[in-house]
């Protein structure tokens, strides 16, 4: 019998990030390809060389897969996707097509909005980003205006990645005029393996709450 695939992430957070540790992007996967798996942690405070030694930056989420070990969420949804067709077409095509959105996600949009965020809770004035993010959510607008999801026709581990990269935006309220942004991401987060994913997740950090494990 093949090994459970174990998703780490950490052990607690604060508030804010419930719900958008990128663990979920993991367990979304998962759900959508009905693989039994397991949820480890690792401590948020006082990472050691444990953590450092599985990933590098001292994040989460990290892989195991039997022999496989994995870091970086992209890395892992690609992963993933090899092992079941419900991510990933098997066809050639297909199988481009899904890996160039998963990237364009991590590296047109999520360069962006990652960094504009971060500039957004510091509590500046002007956000130098906000120009930039606008125009890689106008050229994504174009390409969802006429397509249900980004990749080979159907739902992919592109669109896992995508939709989670523009909740952050979404839910502070930079989506408002974009149409088809809005509908795409309400369209994914409406599925039922994202809302057992978030609720899961939601579940471990409570869980940690009720054992005392921080204030």
């Amino acid at each position: 019998m093949p090994e459970r695939v174990t998703v780490w992430t950490y052990d607690w957070v604060p508030d804010g990030p419930r719900g958008y540790v990128r663990d979920l992007r993991l367990r979304w996967a998962l759900e959508e390809a009905g693989i039994e798996y397991a949820v480890a942690s690792v401590p948020l405070s006082d990472r050691g060389a444990e953590h450092f030694a599985r990933q590098p930056f001292g994040q989460v989420p990290f892989l195991d897969d039997g022999d496989f070990r994995l870091f970086e969420s992209g890395a892992c949804l690609l992963h993933l996707a090899e092992k079941s067709e419900a991510l990933m077409p098997r066809d050639a095509e297909g199988r481009a097509d899904t890996l160039q959105w998963l990237v364009a996600g991590l590296n047109s949009v999520e360069m962006v909005t990652v960094p504009w965020w971060f500039i957004k809770i510091s509590g500046t004035a002007e956000n130098p980003l906000a120009g930039w993010m606008k125009q890689r959510f106008d050229r994504l607008e174009a390409v969802l205006t006429q397509r249900e999801w980004l990749a080979a026709s159907r739902f992919t581990i592109a669109d896992i990645l995508m939709s989670d990269v523009l909740r952050i935006p979404g839910d502070l309220g930079e989506l408002e005029s974009y149409a088809a942004l809005k509908a795409y991401v309400a369209r994914a987060c409406s599925r039922p393996a994202f809302q057992k994913a978030r609720r899961d997740q939601l579940a471990h950090f409570e869980a940690a709450d009720a054992a005392g494990n921080r204030a």
